[in-house]
């Protein structure tokens, strides 16, 4: 028991030392876009794009916050994808106050497509501007948040750029599981490879893929991704590949998200993608499934083991450390995300519910050959 224990021991400290290690690296290479309040480029006209489908709670605030933009030339168009809520009126009775606030009503899913590259296809086709923002319905953006992202992509002469949010959280639910996957999607985010025009790597966050037009179309537009459920990170590989310039960032003084309020919308959302971002892999499901585990709630045991075993001084001492270096990390996550230092204790529940989310992600799209989502399943 004693031998296993301090095995356990050198193996959870040197699996800890090896992914804080990572992340602080990988952490070194992430741009962070500052908002910008003055005119120091010449703003180009900009078509902002959201699909909209039952997004009645959160659709007013995000739509009023584009409209009341610092921004001198844009319109916001919102492709109602066949709600079948209050979204369709909600956004009608804002259009006639607005000029440049465009609404339609999104045709019928056309056949050989998923509903939200769909719902931008259509936008884009009404889009007047020369740059295209691709956005979601649930976000709220800073008054100046067009202008430090146009004049990010003037000034880096980028053909797109992506961006993280700042997250919301309000439920207890959401404090536990969502820290834990965002942090695991920015670890899965390798920022210095993404970044680098040399290598194939890619990442693309649907909330924000910022395009210029004519790039745009020139790959394909949303019709090279008709069919696909993680179409923002197979749009961003896509313009990888043919060469496009591109910056993936953080975007957390721009605009807000609150994406899921309760467990059992963070488990559905999570689910649809979650096993899709992982290249559709059973192994590396498992690997990653596990290896958030060993990180983030097993030292608590460990420290536990040791103390209960009295293994020594020095091992305990060890298992202490690595419980600390699991904390710092979760205190760093905490400031990053706006969150109070407590919730890092909620962690280890997170990890688990983020752990089962993967597993059924995995069966949904491997056994049952299904993804479902907000009303539809779409056949893998």
């Amino acid at each position: 028991n004693l031998v296993s224990m301090i095995f356990i021991t050198i193996f959870q400290i040197f699996l800890i030392v090896l992914v804080v290690i990572y992340l602080s690296t990988n952490m070194l290479y992430l741009v962070k876009v500052e908002l910008v309040r003055n005119d120091s480029v010449s703003y180009p006209d900009l078509s902002v794009c959201i699909p909209a489908r039952n997004e009645e709670r959160g659709i007013r605030a995000c739509v009023e916050s584009l409209l009341h933009q610092d921004y001198p030339n844009f319109e916001v168009i919102v492709v109602d994808d066949n709600s079948t809520d209050e979204t369709a009126k909600i956004v009608s009775s804002m259009a006639g106050q607005y000029p440049n606030l465009v609404f339609m009503l999104g045709g019928q899913l056309a056949p050989g497509w998923v509903g939200k590259p769909y719902a931008l296809y259509q936008a884009y086709k009404k889009s007047q501007g020369q740059y295209l923002l691709f956005t979601d319905a649930d976000l709220v953006y800073q008054p100046y948040a067009l202008k430090s992202a146009i004049h990010t992509m003037i000034s880096r002469d980028l053909d797109l750029l992506t961006l993280m949010p700042a997250a919301i959280f309000g439920s207890f639910w959401e404090r536990a599981v969502q820290p834990v996957i965002f942090g695991f999607i920015a670890a899965l985010t390798r920022f210095r490879k993404v970044n680098s025009a040399t290598s194939q790597s890619a990442m693309g966050f649907g909330a924000f893929l910022l395009f210029k037009k004519e790039p745009y179309q020139r790959i394909g537009g949303h019709q090279s991704v008709c069919n696909e459920i993680l179409e923002d990170v197979m749009l961003a590989k896509n313009a990888k590949v043919n060469g496009l310039c591109m910056l993936v960032a953080d975007g957390k003084k721009l605009f807000s998200i609150r994406m899921y309020h309760s467990l059992e919308e963070i488990w559905v959302g999570w689910r649809k993608n979650i096993f899709l971002a992982m290249k559709g892999s059973i192994t590396k499901t498992f690997y990653y499934a596990f290896v958030v585990l060993c990180f983030v709630l097993t030292p608590y045991f460990v420290v536990m083991g040791n103390i209960w075993l009295g293994v020594g001084l020095m091992w305990t001492g060890v298992s202490i450390l690595g419980l600390l270096l699991t904390l710092i990390t979760g205190l760093v996550l905490c400031h990053e995300l706006n969150l109070e230092k407590r919730n890092v204790f909620l962690f280890p529940l997170g990890a688990i519910v983020m752990a089962i989310i993967m597993i059924n992600s995995m069966v949904q799209v491997v056994f049952l050959r299904r993804a479902k989502w907000r009303g539809r399943i779409y056949e893998q």
